[in-house]
């Protein structure tokens, strides 16, 4: 009786409850899915931060210069590139899941060449912006 017990204990130990993302095998399009979710999450927390730079920088000018030599700093040039980049990514895959959700390109290779192409457009876009910025 006690090796039945011990028996099943052993497999509910071996079981895992839920699938971790260590079992699964990284694709493309897992990974563009992950990265549009944390481009989200980044946005929310960015947005509401700027909007709040704009309204310190309309206030009056002393204000306005602290915040322009901020924006022209080290910190305040890269944040605004990464939320540059962040946004068009999030919007590029955001039509390329509209897409998917309308029917169009659910076949394995456009849903990975999708992927390719928003995953290339954004390094192109976050490329030249580095070169600009």
């Amino acid at each position: 009786m006690k090796s039945s017990s011990q028996d099943k204990q052993v497999l509910l130990n071996a079981a895992p409850i839920s699938p971790r993302l260590s079992i699964y095998r990284w694709r493309l399009t897992m990974l563009a899915s992950i990265m549009h979710r944390a481009s989200g999450v980044f946005l929310v927390l960015v947005i509401p931060a700027a909007f709040w730079l704009l309204l310190t920088m309309a206030h009056d000018n002393t204000n306005y210069m602290y915040a322009l030599v901020w924006l022209q700093g080290p910190i305040g040039t890269f944040l605004l590139w990464l939320t540059s980049v962040a946004l068009f990514y999030h919007f590029s895959n955001g039509v390329r899941f509209l897409c998917l959700d309308a029917g169009w390109g659910e076949s394995r290779t456009m849903m990975k060449t999708s992927a390719k192409l928003v995953l290339a457009s954004t390094l192109f876009m976050a490329i030249l912006l580095a070169i600009k910025i």
